[in-house]
């Protein structure tokens, strides 16, 4: 069965690959393992923070960490295992974790983010689409005194249109449910928020309309690789796929990525979200980062999602009750009691880079394959940038020296 561009994945990032590509005028086959309503794009939590967000890795986060491990409030869990990879992948991360690589970092947020958004915003109003989206800024709640001082010190300018300390009593206007355990507020008015369900819903939907092709429930188990090009892709139906070219969009999983001999830098990062309705008066006005605890409140058109935790060397799939029940600890010390009504839980795994910088490009040997991996916590914020990256690069026959977008935000090339 021959065909087109094969994506092998149906998260954001693959479909906003499929978006792009198909408006190149190329044929797009899109296979996943599941019928993609429950991957881990569906548990985001919607939050765009392409501004004035720092990495996971910025300096000094190893000792925050271990402080907050000590108040029992860490929202990063390390599993010990035998697996020189993960040990491998945490060094990576602590060198990651200084001033220069956190700036350049930043600046590439702040480059693709921008444009995702707008590619966002092109994709409503051309499409009509409904993703309840918002560009109505992040606000970032800090619960510790220290990295809100630290954080009070780069910003210690006035720019209206990017960003506004709040006083007490305008943090509660955004915030109700906050006490006055939290230290200060800052609110990033460049940022955005959206439904992730709605947007990965409305994108499906879309494409299937304008003729991409969806295989579904139907895992892709080896690659056929012949004189430097994959031949044929074989799936658990044993069926075979014969692709002109293949976009490898797999998350965390690199099965694959193993069979073409790529070893890439990216560990499975276990996160939950909650999702629930509350009462109107208790609703926030924007989507709420609490930034010491790597919890994000978002509000939605109909429920409001919670979504935090950092788990490393995990591989099981279950909820585990103890992590939502943490959750919703750390969450309460700093926020009024409320009932958690419809209250759904979920947990799926993030595709995490050290750097938190996305593995694409073409493979070096394989001339029919490109990666779109490793958006961690990320791939919201930056699919459609790097969507748009990997079209051109593709439908154009670039190769990745020729492609300013591989160049500057490709692990391949940090």
């Amino acid at each position: 069965m021959k065909r087109d561009v094969v994506i092998i994945g149906g998260g954001i990032v693959g479909l906003n690959c499929a978006y792009f590509l198909q408006k190149s005028g190329r044929k797009v086959t899109i296979i996943d393992e599941g019928d993609i309503t429950n991957s881990t794009s569906f548990g985001n939590a919607g939050l765009l923070s392409s501004y004035d967000k720092t990495p996971l890795s910025y300096p000094g986060v190893i000792t925050n960490t271990l402080k907050l491990m000590l108040k029992g409030q860490s929202p990063a869990i390390f599993h010990p295992t035998l697996s020189p990879k993960i040990y491998k992948w945490l060094l990576n991360f602590m060198l990651s974790a200084n001033e220069k690589r956190t700036k350049k970092t930043m600046m590439l947020f702040e480059k693709y983010g921008e444009l995702s958004l707008q590619f966002y915003e092109q994709m409503i109003k051309e499409h009509n689409l409904d993703f309840d989206y918002h560009r109505n800024g992040m606000l970032s709640v800090f619960t510790e005194e220290k990295s809100y001082k630290e954080k009070l010190k780069k910003y210690n300018y006035v720019d209206e249109d990017r960003f506004k300390v709040l006083k007490f009593d305008e943090l509660q206007e955004y915030v109700p449910t906050i006490t006055n355990k939290a230290k200060g507020a800052i609110l990033f008015k460049k940022n955005a928020h959206f439904d992730s369900r709605k947007v990965m819903s409305e994108l499906k939907k879309h494409l299937e309309q304008e003729g991409v092709e969806f295989i579904l429930n139907e895992r892709v188990e080896q690659l056929d690789i012949r004189n430097d090009k994959i031949k044929y892709i074989i799936t658990s139906n044993g069926n075979q796929y014969r692709p002109e070219h293949t976009i490898m969009s797999t998350g965390y999983q690199t099965l694959l990525s193993n069979q073409c001999k790529k070893d890439l830098m990216m560990t499975p990062a276990k996160g939950y979200s909650i999702t629930f309705e509350m009462p109107k008066e208790f609703v926030p006005k924007t989507s709420t980062l609490f930034n010491d605890l790597f919890i994000v409140m978002t509000p939605r058109k109909d429920s409001v999602r919670l979504t935090s935790k950092l788990e490393i060397g995990s591989n099981d799939p279950a909820v585990v009750q103890k992590q939502i029940d943490s959750i919703k600890s750390n969450f309460f010390e700093y926020n009024r009691a409320f009932d958690m009504k419809g209250e759904v839980n979920w947990t799926g795994f993030r595709p995490l880079t050290p750097n938190d910088i996305p593995l694409i490009g073409r493979d070096e040997n394989i001339k029919n394959l490109t990666y779109a991996m490793g958006l961690g916590w990320l791939g919201m914020t930056f699919a459609p940038a790097v969507g748009s990256i990997i079209s051109d690069l593709v439908s154009n026959d670039k190769t990745n020296a020729q492609s300013d977008g591989i160049l500057l935000f490709s692990g391949f090339y940090q």
